[in-house]
C-alpha cells in the first residue's frame, strides 16, 4: 500500500528551492512566522552532501522548522518523516524529527507524542540521519501513535541543544510506509492502524467498528494483544483474530461475515465457554444470521448456560433460529450440583395449578422439579410469586390436597431456556449432549411453539434429557434423536433418570433411541404423536420388574403411539394429572391408538403386561383405545397377558367400557392372547338348552362380556334325536361370576359347534 502512489496523495513536502516562505518557525499553522527573509536562514544552492539544502542558525532552546502545508493522515496509513542534517560551525546541537497534530477544522490534538527520537549531532560536516514513523495504529516501530482523531499532521525537524551553531538541512522526506506493516497489502485492514491499543483496559469498541467501516470488503485483522471492548461491536466484513477481546456481558460482538463457533474461539482468546455464551448471545440479537455452526468442536462448559441471562436484553424470542454440529461436554467443576429446598406449601383441588403459603419461597428457582406426598411425575415450578408466597406448577398434583412439606430440587442443565418467559421456533440440531452423569440436557421455556431437537444425543445426563417446566413444549418436535443413560448397571426400579417430559399438546417424539432410563417419556399433553422409537428399560435381574416406557398422564388424550420398538417396559395410560380426582361421567379415559409396534420383554415376572391402565379416582373407563396390528413377545418366560388395570388407587368400570378394540396382534409365550370383539370357538358336546361360553380371560382388562357381535354355527345343530334343526339362539350377556361369559339359548336342547363374537366394550 501507498497512497502516494495508488491515490495520488501528496505527501512530499516541497524543496527548500521553492523558497521558504512555507516553512515555518512555529507548528506550521496558517499565520505562524516563516523563515522566509530571515536573516539566520539561507538557501544554499550548491553543498557537496546535499546540493541544494537550508542553512540555518540555531537561535532558540528549541530551533522548529515546519512544512505549512497539510499532509494528510489516512487511516491505516503509517507515514515515515526522514531528515540529514550537519554542523558547519558553532556549537553542536541534537536533532529530532516532529510535528503538530490537526483535526477536522484546523484544532490542534493535544496530549499526543509530537516528536521523535533525537540525535546528536557530534562532529562538523558529518551527516546525521533522523527519521520517525507516524500513524494511527500502537505498533512496534512507531514513535508517535496519534490514533484516528488527527486528520493531517505539519512535519519538520526541532533542533535542541546549545544554540549559536550553524546547520545545513537536506530536503524533508514524508513517505507512506505502510507495507511495512501490512503482511498482506491488498485484503487486510489491521485494528491498530484505526486506534485500538489492545492492552486490555482502554475501549478499543470504536477503532474495530472503524476498521470494519473502511475494511470495503477487506478482512479486518485483530493482531496481537487483549482488547477491551466496552460497547457493542459488529463485523460487517470478515476478521480474523490473532489477538482476543475482553467485553462486559451486555457488550454483543457480532461476526457476521464468520458467524460460527471457532471465531468466537479465537476471538475470546480459546474459551470456549465464553465464546458459546457470546456467540448465542448475537444469535438472538442479530438479523444477519439464523443459525450458530459448532463446527464440529466439542465446547467445554464449566457450568449452565442459562440462555436469558446470556440474552439478558430479551424477555421472548419467536424467530426461528438453530444451534447445530458439536459437542457440549459438562465439565468437573463443582457448578452442575442440583440445588435442593425443602419447603412447607399448602394446595387445593380448586386452584389446581397453585401451591400457597410457601415458606422460604425466595429460595426456591423456577425450574425447580417438585417431590411430596401426592405428588405425581414430573411435575416443575413454573413460576413464582414471592410477594404472595405462591408457586405456579407445569401440572396439577394427583393427591395432595392440604399442608405438606415439598421437596423442590433443581437441575442444572447444559442449555437452560427457563428464564424466558416465551420462546419459539427454536432448533438444535445434530448436537451432542455430554452431560458426563453431571448435568441434564435441555430445559424449555415455561411458553413456547413448535421447537424442534433432532438428531441430537443426550449421553449420560444427570437428571433428565429433555425438560418442560411449563408449555414451552407446545408443538414440540423431538427427532432422530439417542438418549443413553447412565443408569444401565441400575436395577429398573431404583433408576431415577428420565429421557423427556412434556406438558403442552402436539408433541411428536419421532425416530429416537433410549436406553435404561426410568421412563422414556412422560407426556401430558393431547394429540401427541410417539412414532419408530426404540426404547428399551431392562436389567439383569430375574423376574425383574419395569417401568413405563412412556407415561401417558392425562385420560382424554387423543394420542397415537405406532410402530415402535418397546423393549422390557410399557406404556402406561393415567390420569394422575387430576386434582383428586373422583370422575364419575364424561369421556373417561378416550383417544389412545396402539398401532403396529413390537414388544418384547426378558426375564419379567408373569404379571408383567405391555399397556398398563392406571386410573386415580373412581367412576372411570375406557371409552375409545385402540390396540391393532402389534406384536407382542415375552423371552425365557411367559406372561399372564398384554394388558392389565393397575389398581394401586382405583380400578375401571369394566361396565362402562366403550370403544376399546383389540384386534391383529401377535402373541408369543403370552398366556392370555386378548381380543374385542373376541371370536370364541365353542364346542358344545352334550346335549342343552343354554350353552355357556366362556371368554377364557381373554377379553381386554378382565373385562365383562358386554355384547354379542355374531353367532355362526360351525357344521350340524342336533337335538336329542340327532335330528338337524336350523335354530336361532337368544344370547344373555355378562354371565358367570366374573360376568365374562355368555349364554345361548335354544329352543330345545341341542349340541354343535359355534364361533362367538364376543365384546366387552
Amino acid at each position: 500500500m501507498n497512497k502516494a502512489i495508488t491515490d495520488g496523495v501528496v505527501l512530499m513536502p516541497p524543496a527548500f528551492s521553492a523558497g521558504l516562505a512555507v516553512w515555518s518557525r512555529g507548528d506550521g499553522v496558517p499565520g505562524s512566522d516563516s523563515y522566509q527573509n530571515v536573516a539566520t536562514a539561507a538557501f544554499v544552492p550548491a553543498d557537496q552532501d546535499f546540493g541544494g539544502c537550508l542553512e540555518l542558525q540555531k537561535t532558540d532552546a528549541v530551533q522548529k522548522l515546519r512544512y505549512m502545508g497539510e499532509t494528510p493522515l489516512l487511516p491505516g496509513c503509517y507515514l515515515r518523516v526522514t531528515a540529514r542534517v550537519k554542523a558547519i560551525s558553532g556549537n553542536l546541537p541534537s536533532v529530532r524529527i516532529a510535528g503538530w497534530a490537526g483535526a477536522a477544522g484546523g484544532a490542534h490534538v493535544a496530549g499526543l507524542t509530537e516528536a521523535g527520537p533525537s540525535a546528536v549531532i557530534a562532529n562538523y560536516g558529518e551527516v546525521v540521519e533522523v527519521s520517525a514513523i507516524i500513524g494511527a495504529g500502537n505498533r512496534t516501530g512507531v514513535d508517535m501513535v496519534w490514533g484516528v482523531q488527527p486528520i493531517f499532521g505539519h512535519f519538520g525537524i526541532d533542533l535542541t541543544g546549545a544554540s549559536g551553531g550553524v546547520v545545513r538541512v537536506d530536503d524533508i522526506v514524508v513517505e507512506d510506509i505502510t507495507e511495512v506493516f501490512l503482511r498482506n497489502l491488498i485484503n487486510t485492514v489491521d485494528v491498530r492502524d484505526y486506534g485500538a491499543v489492545g492492552d486490555g483496559t482502554t475501549d478499543d469498541s470504536a477503532a474495530f467498528e472503524a476498521a470494519d467501516a473502511d475494511a470495503g470488503g477487506r478482512r479486518v485483522l485483530v493482531s496481537r494483544g487483549s482488547y477491551y471492548l466496552g460497547q457493542s461491536v459488529t463485523f460487517e466484513n470478515h476478521v480474523e483474530f490473532e489477538g482476543s477481546v475482553t467485553m462486559p456481558k451486555a457488550a454483543i460482538l457480532s461476526l457476521t461475515k464468520d458467524f460460527h463457533l471457532p471465531a468466537y474461539i479465537d476471538a475470546f482468546a480459546g474459551d470456549e465457554d465464553a465464546a458459546i455464551r457470546k456467540a448465542i448471545q448475537s444469535l438472538l440479537n442479530n438479523a444477519d444470521h439464523e443459525s450458530l455452526d459448532l463446527c464440529g468442536r466439542r465446547v467445554s462448559l464449566q457450568g449452565p448456560i442459562d440462555v436469558a441471562d446470556v440474552v439478558d436484553n430479551r424477555e421472548s424470542y419467536a424467530q426461528r433460529r438453530v444451534i447445530r454440529n458439536g459437542q457440549l461436554r459438562a465439565e468437573d467443576t463443582g457448578n452442575w450440583t442440583p440445588a435442593a429446598v425443602t419447603s412447607q406449601a399448602s394446595y387445593a383441588a380448586d386452584d389446581r395449578f397453585k401451591l400457597t403459603n410457601v415458606v422460604n419461597i425466595a429460595n426456591i428457582p423456577v425450574g425447580s422439579h417438585v417431590e411430596g406426598a401426592g405428588v405425581g411425575r414430573e411435575i416443575y415450578v413454573r413460576s413464582k410469586n414471592v410477594a404472595a408466597g405462591e408457586l405456579t406448577l407445569s401440572q396439577p398434583l394427583s393427591d395432595a390436597t392440604g399442608t405438606q412439606n415439598y421437596t423442590f430440587t433443581r437441575f442444572r442443565y447444559i442449555l437452560d431456556f427457563t428464564g424466558f418467559e416465551r420462546l419459539d421456533q427454536f432448533v438444535v440440531e445434530d448436537v451432542e449432549f455430554q452431560c458426563n452423569t453431571l448435568a441434564s440436557g435441555i430445559a424449555l421455556a415455561p411458553l413456547g411453539s413448535v421447537n424442534y431437537i433432532r438428531d441430537c444425543t443426550f449421553t449420560r445426563p444427570g437428571q433428565r434429557g429433555i425438560t418442560s417446566i411449563g408449555d414451552g413444549c407446545q408443538g414440540l418436535w423431538i427427532d432422530g434423536c439417542q438418549f443413553i443413560s447412565h443408569e444401565g448397571g441400575t436395577l429398573t426400579q431404583d433408576r431415577t433418570t428420565v429421557a423427556i417430559n412434556a406438558n403442552a399438546n402436539d408433541v411428536k417424539i419421532l425416530k429416537c433411541r433410549a436406553s435404561q432410563f426410568r421412563h422414556f417419556a412422560v407426556v401430558s399433553g393431547t394429540q401427541a404423536i410417539i412414532q419408530g422409537n426404540h426404547f428399551f428399560q431392562g436389567d439383569a435381574a430375574s423376574n425383574g420388574l419395569r417401568s413405563a416406557g412412556v407415561v401417558i398422564a392425562l385420560r382424554a388424550c387423543n394420542a397415537n403411539i405406532s410402530g415402535n420398538y418397546v423393549d422390557n417396559c410399557f406404556i402406561e395410560w393415567t390420569n394422575e394429572r387430576e386434582p383428586e380426582p373422583d370422575f364419575t361421567g364424561g369421556f373417561g379415559f378416550a383417544g389412545l391408538s396402539i398401532s403396529d409396534n413390537v414388544f418384547l420383554c426378558s426375564n419379567v415376572a408373569p404379571y408383567f403386561s405391555f399397556v398398563v391402565v392406571k386410573p386415580y379416582g373412581t367412576g372411570h373407563a375406557v371409552n375409545g383405545l385402540s390396540v391393532q396390528g402389534n406384536t407382542f413377545r415375552c423371552v425365557g418366560t411367559t406372561i399372564n397377558r398384554v394388558e392389565r388395570v393397575d389398581t394401586s388407587f382405583a380400578g375401571l368400570e369394566l361396565g362402562s367400557m366403550k370403544k376399546v378394540t383389540f384386534a391383529g396382534n401377535t402373541f408369543n409365550n403370552i398366556e392370555y392372547a386378548v381380543a374385542n370383539p373376541l371370536i370364541v370357538s365353542h364346542s358344545q358336546n352334550t346335549h342343552a338348552q343354554v350353552w355357556q361360553v366362556d371368554t377364557g380371560n381373554k377379553l381386554p382388562f378382565s373385562g365383562f362380556a358386554k355384547d354379542v357381535d355374531a353367532v355362526v354355527l360351525r357344521g350340524r345343530l342336533r337335538n336329542e334325536a340327532n335330528l338337524s334343526r336350523f335354530d336361532n339362539p337368544h344370547a344373555e350377556i355378562r354371565q358367570g361370576a366374573g360376568q365374562d361369559e355368555i349364554a345361548l339359548t335354544f329352543s330345545e336342547p341341542m349340541r354343535g359347534d359355534v364361533n362367538v363374537s364376543i365384546r366387552m366394550d
